[in-house]
């Protein structure tokens, strides 16, 4: 029996239909007690997948392949919490209806991190995430997506639950 993922595809480590060496699951914060962390994970075919619970009290687990890329400073999770916890009060945003301003602001708050992308770690500063706003769909507390120097990516922080 092959057994399916959080987004209804085949586990490749059971999938008996793969092809390649298996893939590597990687899970963000496990224990759930690594407060204070935002990476950014950049889609790409490595073989590494990266799962984290996300979604406020939904608690889902969604995972992207791809690389990490960590983001630093103190406290970088603040004003994204104050967002999803304070502002949409830890529900998630799946199915949610929109109020005018709150689309701007998340990509405010979105933009204002930046990323390193490869091949770019000589400038001065780094260029600013963009929220994907082609794939809003995907999007709840701890689970942004957006586009990176090097392509398309999510925004990961620990789940407020």
């Amino acid at each position: 029996m092959t057994d399916r993922m959080t987004d209804g595809t085949a586990d490749p480590m059971t999938d008996p239909g793969r092809s390649g060496p298996p893939k590597r699951h990687v899970y963000l914060d496990p224990d759930g007690c690594g407060g204070g962390w935002v990476f950014v994970i950049v889609a790409a075919p490595t073989g590494v997948v990266y799962r984290t619970q996300c979604g406020g009290y939904a608690c889902a687990q969604y995972e992207q392949e791809g690389y990490l890329s960590p983001h630093y400073g103190t406290d970088p999770d603040t004003d994204l919490k104050a967002f999803f916890v304070g502002e949409l009060k830890g529900y998630g945003t799946r199915g949610r209806v929109w109020q005018p301003d709150e689309p701007a602001r998340l990509r405010s708050l979105v933009d204002d991190l930046g990323i390193y992308g490869a091949d770019r770690y000589d400038e001065p500063y780094p260029p600013s995430l963009v929220l994907d706003e082609s794939r809003l769909a995907e999007l709840a507390e701890a689970w942004v997506p957006v586009v990176t120097p090097d392509g398309p990516g999510v925004l990961v922080w620990e789940n407020s639950d």
